[in-house]
């Protein structure tokens, strides 16, 4: 049986004059695309101009809803009610998914932002305001979320498919988690060391958390985050290490 891995990328978080990342030299290399819809970045011309791109890269559209914190990014934590949260999310998912039906195109995913996906990954409140949200805009979505996470048990629960999620530039903590941010190493900068891991993560169904410890883990998606220095070099050298494997690179 051949293995088979979906590469997504965040992009489309450029707002206004601001610009992040380099999403057109990066969409030939991936599979999926998380669109951010205005809330942590993206505004309405972006998410045209974005989903526009992607289409023509064969490449899947996602919803990519965050906290309404574009200052922060989206990675500030934020005190939210369920109900808020599954508000912020009904509005991201249908903004962007009419904007997907404006091009003759639907989404196939969604997958929360930043600090909103990393509180949602271990509390069931969070984590089923965000499936519901999901399953009530529309119920054939897969829901992205971290591998081996609450948040994925709870997704199933309601009906939803979902895709466990992996990261190809983040380390990992004991418990599974990504490293925060503000730690030192929580990004992966080296391609080698990423490459190392993104291969173990998938091949062998493992990965090595930042204390030495082994950890099983299954990966039906792979993350790059599209605002990481060198992005574009990252996607290609991953996607051809894991083509190299005998890993073929799809949805």
């Amino acid at each position: 049986m051949t293995l088979r891995i979906d590469l997504n990328c965040d992009m489309g978080e450029s707002y206004g004059a601001w610009k992040m990342g380099n999403d057109e030299a990066i969409l030939p290399f991936v599979t999926s695309a998380n669109i951010a819809c205005g809330f942590h970045g993206g505004d309405p011309a972006t998410m045209r101009k974005t989903v526009a791109a992607a289409l023509k890269h064969g490449v899947s559209l996602g919803a990519h809803p965050g906290l309404p914190d574009l200052q922060g990014f989206g990675r500030r934590n934020m005190a939210i009610t369920d109900q808020e949260a599954y508000d912020m999310m009904v509005v991201q998912i249908g903004a962007l998914s009419a904007v997907a039906a404006s091009q003759g195109a639907a989404l196939r995913h969604v997958k929360a932002h930043g600090q909103l996906y990393n509180m949602s990954v271990n509390n069931e409140g969070l984590a089923r305001a965000l499936a519901q949200a999901t399953f009530d805009v529309d119920s054939d979505l897969v829901f992205y979320g971290l591998a081996g996470s609450l948040m994925l048990t709870v997704a199933e629960s309601i009906g939803l498919r979902v895709a466990s999620e992996v990261f190809g530039d983040r380390t990992y903590s004991p418990d599974g988690t990504l490293s925060p941010r503000n730690q030192p190493g929580a990004m992966i900068e080296d391609v080698q060391v990423s490459i190392r891991q993104v291969l173990q993560m998938v091949r062998h169904g493992t990965l090595t958390a930042v204390d030495g410890s082994t950890i099983n883990v299954r990966a039906d998606t792979l993350c790059i985050h599209g605002d990481q220095p060198g992005a574009p070099a990252f996607a290609k050298a991953i996607r051809e290490a894991l083509l190299d494997d005998g890993i073929d690179v799809r949805v």
